[in-house]
């Protein structure tokens, strides 16, 4: 019965009517969410896609199927976070001056970076990547890679490549904004209470003063 239950969450039985497209994203959604949690709160090695599943109320076979195992598992994890978060970012197309679409840019994500839930991911990375390779490559192509090909394409536009220095070389902006942003990220792993929220916001302006005067034409 059990068996049976857990087939029909990924194969809905015939005559039952398909779920609406809608109801499908929500339990996609409610997994991730729950994938996340577990994640952070027993650390990727330790937790099982059977002990997500349980908690799901999916199907092992449904991750499977779904996201090819736990490293897509938690690639999807952190790609949706991420859209979520960059849903108002639309850097392509941003018709605004450069400093004023970094400046909206560089103060999000340092607040995605110093979040409770973003430090705690990094603190498992860090902790068990190295007995893990699979962890850390699930984390850099669910995350930075994909913000640093994000900025890449933005760097390169040719409105926003006319209000640079002809010598800036475009392949290095996109890690080079990234770490003026991040700032000192070893001691928010270490003491993330050093600082008052003002004191860190202050020191990112800083350093994205910076970051345009190294830059901008």
């Amino acid at each position: 019965m059990d068996k049976l239950k857990q087939d029909t969450d990924c194969c809905p039985i015939k005559g039952a009517g398909r779920p609406k497209a809608a109801d499908v994203e929500a339990r996609m959604q409610e997994l991730l969410q729950i994938a996340g949690t577990l994640f952070l709160k027993n650390g990727y090695t330790k937790t099982s896609l059977e002990s997500i599943a349980r908690a799901a109320h999916v199907a092992v076979r449904t991750i499977y199927v779904k996201f090819g195992g736990k490293e897509g598992l938690l690639r999807a994890v952190l790609a949706a976070k991420r859209d979520r978060f960059f849903r108002s970012q639309p850097m392509d197309s941003d018709p605004r001056p450069f400093r004023a679409i970094v400046d909206d840019f560089a103060h999000q994500m340092h607040e995605l970076l110093v979040s409770e839930e973003a430090v705690a991911m990094q603190r498992v990375v860090v902790a068990e990547a190295p007995a893990s390779p699979e962890l850390a490559d699930a984390f850099w192509n669910g995350g930075p890679r994909q913000t640093r090909e994000m900025l890449a394409r933005f760097f390169a536009r040719p409105e926003i490549r006319a209000q640079m220095r002809p010598d800036v070389p475009l392949e290095l902006l996109p890690s080079f904004l990234m770490a003026c942003i991040g700032g000192e990220q070893l001691r928010s792993l270490i003491c993330p209470r050093a600082r008052t929220p003002a004191d860190a916001v202050h020191e990112l302006e800083g350093r994205l003063e910076l970051f345009y005067h190294s830059v901008l034409k």
